[in-house]
């Protein structure tokens, strides 16, 4: 750990002055895996133990021209979570627009735990991440703090098929199921971006658990099976498209309720999914800094067109 590790000197001064006490940061390390901004582990000295911190930095354009909106949510929503069961960090501090830090930030504890994405106990570990998605869906939220109704990340419009596929009919009709309207549903409270690299896990066999869910600046207000079908992609891309399909599954044997209507259901699938075409490779990078070195953009993506082709076989009657 270095001592400050790029971090700047006002930004430093601004964490200090939120800690308080005289407290000091004397101590900075980089965290690997993720894709929208910088994480920083800090060590707090002072009066007492040393604090462990995480600053969450924005520094790449588009990320600090939306900073303000996606930060100052993810700062209401782990005040609200506070009160609950989910494992979230205590929030610390923000500054959204910079006022005082280098770039736009938001200051939490430092949760125990690690990302694990490597195949060994990969089952157990989607066990227990359906679990805590229901946990997440049952947040009880007054009308008046509800997060912001959800946003589709596709549309037919912006989906460009891969240049070399074998089955280039599979992604055209996975482009005319989004064509259509959203289907109803009954909404509730969503992560939004819940995958395995947004969890922590702690211990190993009949001692693994969730220690914390992390990155809630996409929280939004919306249908289960949409939050169930971000899972879904992620895993699928991870582990191969059977273990994509089988998270609704375990989700549903969890006590979560979907749509019951498979063409709804496979619209939030695929809505999802297509979200990811033709850039599966995007999320190779933060993977591959946690140590998934086979997961090249070329495999990412036969897995993305396995698991499409998957969903169409079991739901689009």
């Amino acid at each position: 750990m270095n001592a400050h590790d790029g971090v700047a000197a006002g930004t430093r001064a601004w964490v200090e002055q939120r800690v308080g006490g005289g407290c000091r940061v004397d101590g900075a390390e980089r965290l690997r895996g993720g894709w929208t901004s910088e994480m920083r582990r800090l060590r707090v000295s002072g009066p007492g133990t040393p604090q462990w911190l995480v600053l969450r930095s924005f520094v790449k354009p588009f990320f600090v021209r939306a900073a303000k909106g996606l930060l100052t949510r993810e700062a209401d929503i782990l005040r609200l979570l506070a009160e609950t069961d989910v494992p979230v960090a205590a929030f610390k501090g923000v500054d959204a627009t910079a006022a005082y830090c280098d770039h736009p930030s938001l200051l939490m504890s430092l949760l125990p735990g690690t990302v694990r994405l490597d195949e060994e106990e990969a089952g157990l570990r989607a066990e227990l991440l359906a679990r805590q998605l229901l946990a997440i869906h049952h947040v009880r939220v007054p009308a008046e703090s509800r997060p912001r109704v959800y946003e589709a990340w596709t549309s037919p419009e912006h989906v460009r098929l891969p240049e070399s596929t074998g089955r280039p009919e599979v992604w055209r009709r996975a482009v005319d199921i989004i064509r259509r309207d959203p289907p109803a549903y009954q909404p509730c409270f969503l992560h939004r971006d819940f995958h395995p690299g947004n969890v922590l896990f702690t211990g190993q066999g009949p001692d693994l658990e969730i220690s914390g869910v992390v990155d809630w600046v996409e929280t939004s207000w919306g249908p289960a099976d949409l939050d169930v079908a971000h899972c879904s992609t992620n895993l699928a891309l991870l582990y191969g498209a059977q273990e994509g399909m089988r998270f609704a599954e375990r989700y549903l044997a969890s006590g979560g309720t979907l749509t019951e209507d498979p063409a709804a259901h496979l619209y939030w699938r695929v809505l999802d999914a297509l979200a990811f075409a033709p850039d599966a490779e995007m999320v190779a990078g933060p993977w591959q800094d946690l140590g998934r070195d086979d997961l090249t953009p070329a495999l990412l993506t036969g897995r993305l067109e396995d698991y499409l082709d998957a969903l169409l076989r079991r739901f689009d009657r």
